[in-house]
């Protein structure tokens, strides 16, 4: 008798638990509250509530070599660091190439998962289901995989900000953000030295009056681009670098903070942070 999964959620992590559960014999049924697949690689215009959004000018930090699927490389004409769009185009194509499609149900809400009245002899779950516009189902599973990422609530901690019931400007969390034009000729704080952050300091210093970048305890800063060309990440996972980094750790991290600050000196901008620079 074959096993049934239930997948919730297809993102990139759902994709790939289809595919897997479909190698190992498996019956998967993925359920994606959504219309489309791509999870938080799907720009909208207007964030919409409980789903995770990103901004128009988005680009991935990680490249393709360090982040793509190990049996389905992106097309070679992609950039190494892929904008949005060329990542949710990538998914498309890993979707068709494995005919996964049709084991995912769209606009279809996982709205309770238990475990069923024989659980502790059959370890079987219970899974509850309804579809946009109405109807709901229940089905048996015998194993569920939950994919649905965590960037779905943006924290606003304004009781740590005094004087904000008072702040006569606009303030948003990043999960807002869209694009720069909308704060023409504006002077912004953006709060927090991230990826999101720093991203978003440089795209609206472009039309911004002025853009200061608030950082707790500073960070390293790390270009995409390492020697010679090729992507910082993948370096970083050579083998060598990584025998280094297991047996000579302290060594690993001096010799990183040297490289990082050869293109600035992170402790001249304010930047230097208390932790190592391979955390």
């Amino acid at each position: 008798m074959v096993r049934r999964v239930a997948v919730i959620g297809a993102g990139s992590s759902g994709l790939a638990s289809i595919k897997c559960c479909l190698d190992e014999g498996l019956e998967p049924i993925c359920f994606e509250s959504s219309d489309d697949i791509g999870g938080l690689w799907r720009y909208k215009e207007k964030p919409e509530p409980g789903r995770a959004n990103i901004y128009r000018s988005l680009i991935c930090n990680s490249s393709k070599e360090i982040m793509s699927y190990s049996d389905f490389p992106p097309p070679a004409h992609f950039p190494n660091n892929m904008h949005h769009s060329q990542l949710l185009q990538y998914l498309h194509l890993y979707v068709e190439h494995f005919v996964l499609l049709q084991h995912i149900r769209f606009q279809t809400t996982v709205s309770s998962v238990k475990q069923g009245p024989d659980f502790s002899h059959s370890g079987q779950w219970v899974v509850e289901t309804e579809k946009k516009g109405g109807g709901k189902e229940s089905d048996i599973f015998d194993a569920v995989m939950v994919c649905t990422g965590h960037y779905t609530q943006p924290h606003l901690p304004l009781n740590e900000f005094p004087g904000i019931d008072t702040f006569a400007g606009r303030y948003f969390h990043s999960w807002e953000y869209d694009f720069a034009q909308d704060l023409l000729g504006k002077r912004i704080v953006v709060v927090g030295i991230g990826n999101s952050g720093g991203d978003i300091a440089v795209d609206s210093s472009r039309v911004a009056e002025q853009v200061y970048l608030s950082s707790r305890r500073g960070a390293w800063v790390v270009s995409r681009i390492g020697d010679n060309g090729l992507p910082s990440d993948f370096l970083k996972g050579a083998r060598l670098s990584m025998l280094v980094q297991k047996y000579l750790p302290s060594l690993a991290d001096r010799l990183m903070a040297q490289k990082i600050n050869q293109h600035h000196d992170h402790r001249l901008y304010g930047l230097l942070p208390s932790h190592g620079s391979l955390l």
